[in-house]
């Protein structure tokens, strides 16, 4: 149901999230040291193994994203030894500098704004590496580009080449909107949060954990408070967090996610996919261009390239009018694109309304 005083939000994070989400964070609080909340914890993780396609734990806590880039980066990397991160937009890159930040050792594999990184790019950073790498650290979808990286390949490369490189991906922006599956790829820590194709409000941050990460972990003496995995694993065997838990979120995360089962994950995926090609089609047949990469283009969202001109200032405030809250790009590229997120609970008659008031604008200018 519309609200005037809500505008649709058509911007890559935080989402649209349905009323009832919302509703459920208005359960009745219980204390985190209950069983009330164990119970609660309880049915979450075996919610989440089911989306994550995983067997290990999925760590659940409160926090954005970049958390558990500090989490992993602090966890994974040892002091002596390097960590791989690829990096071709403004969040890959941010996730290096979080990693030097924390006294890490980092070598970068850089690509152009828009473009992926391939596995043979990997490939050849890893036999030129002097010893092999503690992690690669890889975005599996730029938000702020919209490229779709090939971490199922790229995860194989390493594999290939050492058992000791731990594979941590960052997919914020694709979990739930885009193919993964963390075991069957070999892929030890995928990390995501509440508020983009999950459907959430923001505040909480998951990551599918193999054991080969707390492995890892043990064998770092200074892994940090918040984000030391070792306790977080611990509490979480007995359905607890070591801190208190954003309880509310909680609640709209276990609604959530008997929503997402019931929709079925290769259904959800094939959702946002249609979507996506849908937008791209409306792009390329509007004189506008598609800013990432031909085949690398993400389902959850799609950068637009301005090849128009116009000011999308005046684009957005037109579409404000209309009852829909857009983007006007990021970073470096802002204005010269903007992105149309299509991602979450979006459906193709939604994304279909907004298209057509950005063609009501494209008629004005």
């Amino acid at each position: 149901m519309r609200s005037d005083k809500h505008k649709i939000l058509v911007i890559p994070g935080p989402v649209e999230v349905r009323p009832e989400i919302l509703d459920a964070q208005t359960e009745w609080m219980i204390g985190h040291r209950s069983t009330a909340f164990a119970d609660l914890f309880a049915r979450l993780q075996e919610k989440l193994k089911k989306v994550f396609l995983t067997d290990s734990r999925v760590i659940v806590i409160g926090a954005s994203g970049t958390g558990l880039w500090e989490g992993a980066s602090r966890n994974c990397i040892r002091d002596d030894r390097k960590a791989l991160h690829l990096v071709g937009g403004a969040f890959s890159e941010r996730w290096a500098e979080v990693s030097k930040a924390n006294g890490k050792q980092v070598d970068v594999i850089a690509v152009d704004w828009g473009r992926a990184h391939t596995p043979e790019m990997v490939e050849a950073a890893l036999k030129a590496a002097d010893q092999p790498y503690d992690a690669v650290c890889v975005v599996h979808n730029e938000t702020s580009t919209g490229v779709i990286n090939p971490v199922r390949d790229i995860a194989a490369v390493v594999r290939a080449h050492t058992d000791e490189t731990l594979v941590l991906v960052d997919s914020v922006s694709g979990f739930l909107g885009a193919e993964i599956r963390p075991d069957e790829w070999g892929l030890d820590f995928v990390l995501t949060s509440s508020q983009k194709a999950f459907g959430l409000p923001p505040g909480l941050a998951f990551a599918s954990c193999s054991d080969r990460v707390l492995a890892r972990a043990r064998q770092i003496p200074y892994r940090g408070y918040y984000f030391d995995l070792i306790e977080i694993d611990a509490s979480g065997q007995k359905n607890n967090t070591p801190s208190t838990p954003p309880i509310s979120l909680m609640f709209a995360a276990d609604k959530q996610l008997d929503a997402i089962l019931a929709e079925g994950m290769e259904s959800r995926w094939a959702r946002h996919t249609a979507m996506r090609d849908i937008t791209s089609g409306w792009a390329l047949n509007r004189d506008l261009g598609l800013f990432a990469q031909e085949g690398y283009r993400s389902p959850t969202v799609t950068a637009v390239t301005n090849t128009r001109g116009f000011d999308v200032d005046t684009m957005a405030k037109f579409m404000g009018g209309k009852g829909f809250s857009m983007d006007k790009g990021y970073g470096k590229i802002k204005g010269k694109t903007f992105r149309i997120a299509h991602m979450a609970d979006m459906q193709v008659t939604v994304l279909e309304e907004i298209l057509s008031g950005l063609d009501e604008f494209l008629a004005t200018v």
